[in-house]
């Protein structure tokens, strides 16, 4: 047999696919930026750009990158690692079913998962329609006036209504009453939340230990942990007689049955949307809801959806009132929250969407009559069952037999809850079939078949609902799945999204969401497990977080990390709340001053407010950097009560200051401690280490610098990394350690969009991570060179290098055209991108961040539209066209201005068609300049009625 030698390999070379997947651009693509940035290499621009002081001295290693077949592989046998055992546990989870429909065309599709925050409402309409109908949904079942437009978790919303409930209150107390019939977890969470605040938590049994006069505000769980209904309205009448607020924690699939908080007369309703339609997924992500009556409204944490008008009088979203106030206010902010489980809010407003109120209803019956089915066989065989009257939960007295049940009904499949020592709980669901309750009943010692049982009703006639809910249409439209699927399209067809364009925002890093690393997040193994299971069947779990967090520690360069917070702000929450109990535990309890640099994102003020600390900015100078002089005088001024310092590296400003490691001792020679921001931690991994550098604790956002998505404002993970003198002070969880300092509702925080960030780091490795901080900071610099000469880009290193962003300076524009950042930010949307960052950290600005997953191509398509953009202006400027009649105060430009009379003075192809705008692919934003100040005056944050549509369009 003879061999052919006509096709040699000689030339052969491995193919990088781990690199090319999230890294953008090729390496001859690199080459020709390196050209124009004006470096031989990307190791050259590092060096140029990184202050040697800080650099890493040996790369980051942890294996060869795997492949995407691997690393599924080694996900599926982690995965397998677990056991997705049936969880009757409830405490606030509870099975549930994820229509496919919405499975595969929302929780499955890049069109939702990757899209950003709401911030541009004229590219957001279809989230903003969808999260209008999750609030009208709220409402209407908890019978209060408005609704925002989601929140972290339950235990976290628990804690949020009970800062709101201080705030408004005209009691003059300073105690909060808890129902000790909340879930645990959520007393755990309101109790640190209290803490730093100087707020006593009373917990007992509102009906015999309350005492209004004594408290600023109280909670009530509906239906209670343990099972009990109680009807609150006289409590609440005594609440309010004292000026005292009323929280009501309600389950909104108990709401189809029972008597709204509303109706009960309480002020604030808070809960999870969990069980409609959004996996347990070991705690999370879920979507929280808070709705509060009328009165209360502007004190409300979280953001808000509002109806407005466009510029046409067309009906229009937007994200209203005091959507970023931590922003505004920093320190003196009533919240610092800044992620919201959007995506999840999503989900659940299209369960509601997709079985309409009488398919609700049904659902809701249907648990209902399983509970009683279950409770009449364990009477008949001699239980005791509590309570007479539930709506989905009881509880079984046993006596010493509680392990023995608790074993044999693991045997048959099921997990049980431990209440006490001689009690066991059991909490029906959407998913319970009738097998479930049969070998519950054989785990108690029965033989039954759910045939031997009538269904009935055991629910209190005077909580029983009589008024009405989902009345508007879109909770009636055609439930066929064709209209369904429609819908949702029609929907995501409105919004730009990561799928469709670039999104160039500044600090918030919108990168690739591989494929491959998303598809794990639906598997039952990971999706259906328990968050309080029992620790045996979560081994998987146990091992992917354990590898995890050991990669985010070589990352990092810290000594643990606590997978806890549920977002950013969450993680800056713990982190301070770690270096508090640290002091404290020091005998140091004088220490609460927190030195914060004026340019710092404002979620870090309002972060150190609600941990107790008192604020103390610190001066930047005019380059951006920290004015090292006024950091000396105050850390020296406050040298006694310094707590810490938060600063974020590299800076807000998109530079590495070649301070930062003064700042870190200057703070330790006082006795303080080095809070540092992780949100740029995108410009480090692989090049430098924050606990390396003087950092004590940093939070990451994993769904930022690690691929998990941002879902259109969530969910987000924010992680926290400590040097080992912290590790003791990390928060602790009711269900896991017994300890206390929990800040979110599930110990490991949004556990099932974790095999994301997991998936990642397996498939690039280490210097695959670290190639990516390298290629992101070449983009950045790319994008800052080709604009030069167009805009001045503000802050630069000495060596003339931003880091992984830059800010360009559109102020000039304004005082010389009187274009503002505004229209250039809405002319963009022409070209078919979302705007970069405005306004901040300077307003009157731009801040770029490309990321390393653009390719060359999209970044010049940028480039050429912001050039052209810069021409218009310069139109404006030399009078060659109107300087208040021109396409970039008229942007963003509709379909509805392709046809009709056009008496603008420039064309429509200029108008709908200008440099970077797709010819056949265009995005058409769906509604023209939206009205903000009209939206505010007209507040309507519910999906109103049709005729109110047609007024608005005439």
């Amino acid at each position: 047999m003879s061999t052919s030698t006509e096709f040699q390999f000689t030339d052969y070379q491995p193919y990088d696919f781990a690199n090319r997947r999230h890294i953008g651009p090729s390496p001859d693509e690199m080459t020709e930026m390196l050209k124009v940035v004006g470096y031989p290499s990307l190791d050259a621009l590092i060096d140029a750009t990184v202050p040697p002081s800080i650099r890493l001295k040996t790369p980051m290693v942890w294996g060869a990158p795997m492949t995407e077949r691997e690393a599924l592989d080694r996900l599926r046998e982690t995965a397998n690692k677990n056991q997705a055992l049936v969880s009757l546990i409830g405490q606030g989870y509870y099975g549930t079913i994820t229509p496919p429909v919405i499975q595969r065309n929302i929780l499955e599709n890049p069109a939702w998962y990757t899209a950003y925050t709401p911030y541009q409402p004229e590219i957001s309409q279809g989230r903003l329609e969808a999260l209008l109908n999750y609030q009208t949904m709220v409402c209407d079942l908890t019978g209060l006036d408005v609704a925002n437009a989601s929140l972290l978790d339950e235990a976290t919303a628990a804690a949020e209504a009970m800062a709101m409930a201080e705030r408004v209150s005209k009691s003059k107390a300073k105690s909060f009453f808890v129902d000790a019939a909340c879930h645990p977890q959520t007393i755990a969470v309101i109790k640190t939340r209290a803490a730093p605040l100087g707020w006593n938590v009373v917990i007992g049994n509102p009906f015999t230990d309350l005492d209004p006069v004594d408290v600023f505000g109280a909670i009530f769980q509906y239906p209670g942990t343990y099972g009990h209904l109680n009807d609150f309205s006289g409590l609440i009448a005594r609440l309010h007689q004292t000026g005292a607020i009323a929280v009501m924690a309600a389950d909104p699939l108990a709401l189809l049955l029972l008597k709204s908080p509303g109706e009960m007369g309480a002020d604030i309703a808070i809960g999870s949307t969990q069980r409609f339609g959004v996996p347990v997924g070991y705690g999370g992500p879920h979507a929280a809801y808070m709705a509060v009556k009328d009165a209360h409204k502007r004190s409300m944490p979280g953001r808000l959806v509002g109806v407005s008008v466009d510029a046409r009088g067309n009906r229009a979203y937007r994200l209203s009132l005091q959507t970023r106030e931590q922003h505004i206010r920093r320190e003196k902010a009533t919240s610092n929250i800044c992620t919201a489980q959007v995506l999840l809010a999503v989900m659940a407003s299209m369960y509601a969407v997709f079985h309409g109120p009488k398919g609700l209803k049904a659902i809701a019956q249907q648990v209902h009559q399983k509970a009683v089915i279950l409770a009449s066989g364990l009477e008949k065989l001699g239980y005791t069952v509590e309570p007479e009257t539930f709506f989905d939960t009881i509880t079984v007295e046993v006596g010493h037999m509680q392990g023995l049940v608790m074993r044999a009904a693991v045997a048959e499949g099921v997990n049980l809850r431990k209440v006490g020592e001689t009690k066991v709980g059991i909490s029906v669901d959407e998913r319970t079939r009738p097998a479930t309750l049969e070998a519950v009943w054989r785990a108690f010692g029965g033989n039954f078949k759910v045939t031997e049982f009538a269904p009935g009703y055991r629910l209190p006639q005077d909580l029983l609902r009589r008024s009405d809910y989902l009345t508007h249409p879109i909770f009636h439209m055609n439930r066929a799945e064709s209209e369904m699927t429609r819908y949702i399209r029609r929907l995501s067809d409105r919004d730009l999204a990561l799928d469709r364009a670039m999104i160039p925002l500044g600090s918030c890093t919108m990168k690739l969401n591989a494929t491959a690393e998303m598809l794990p997040i639906t598997w039952p193994e990971f999706s259906d497990i328990h968050p309080f299971a029992p620790a045996e069947q979560a081994l998987g779990y146990k091992e992917m977080i354990d590898d995890l967090s050991e990669k985010l520690c070589a990352v990092t360069g810290y000594d643990a990390i606590s997978m806890q917070p549920n977002s950013g702000a969450q993680g800056e929450y713990a982190g301070l709340l770690t270096i508090r109990n640290y002091h404290l535990a020091r005998g140091d309890t004088h220490r609460n001053v927190c030195l914060i640099p004026t340019s710092a994102h404002g979620t870090n003020p309002a972060s150190a407010q609600m941990a107790g600390m008192v604020v103390v900015p610190v001066k930047a100078m005019d380059n951006g950097d920290i004015d090292m002089d006024d950091f000396r005088a105050k850390a020296q001024q406050h040298s006694a009560n310094l707590s810490c310092c938060m600063i974020t590296y590299p800076s807000t400003h998109g530079v590495f200051e070649e301070t930062v490691r003064e700042v870190c001792d200057i703070t330790h020679q006082h006795g303080g401690q080095v809070y540092l921001d992780g949100a740029n931690m995108n410009a480090m991994v692989g090049v430098s280490r924050p606990g390396d550098i003087g950092s004590d604790v940093s939070h990451l956002n994993l769904h930022k610098t690690f691929c998990i998505p941002h879902g259109g404002g969530g969910p987000g993970m924010g992680p926290i990394g400590v040097k080992a003198h912290l590790t003791p002070y990390l928060p602790g969880h009711p269900e896991t350690d017994g300890k206390s300092g929990a800040v979110s509702a599930a110990p490991y925080g949004s556990a099932s969009i974790l095999p994301i960030s997991w998936s990642y780091c397996l498939m690039m490795g280490g210097e695959g991570l670290t190639q990516a901080t390298k290629v992101a900071i070449l983009n950045a610099n790319y994008i800052a060179a080709r604009l030069k000469g167009a805009y001045d880009v503000l802050y630069k290193s000495k060596a003339g290098r931003v880091a992984h962003e830059c800010i360009i300076d559109t102020r000039p524009l304004n005082d010389s055209a009187g274009i503002s950042v505004d229209d250039i930010a809405k002319r963009l949307i022409d070209c078919g991108f979302h705007a970069p960052t405005m306004s901040w950290p300077v307003a009157g600005t731009l801040m770029i961040e490309p990321t390393e997953s653009e390719t060359k191509a999209e970044i010049d398509r940028f480039c050429s539209a912001m050039l052209a953009i810069r021409e218009e202006v310069r139109d404006v400027e030399e009078g060659r066209a109107d300087k208040l009649n021109n396409p970039l105060k008229n942007a963003p430009h509709t379909v509805e201005d392709l046809v009709g009379e056009w008496d603008r003075p420039y064309t429509r192809e200029q108008a709908c068609f200008p440099p970077g705008a797709f010819r056949v692919d265009k995005y058409w934003s769906p509604v023209n300049r939206v009205d903000n100040v009209f939206g505010d005056r007209n507040l309507i944050c519910t999906c109103p009625p049709v005729e109110a549509y047609a007024e608005a369009a005439e």
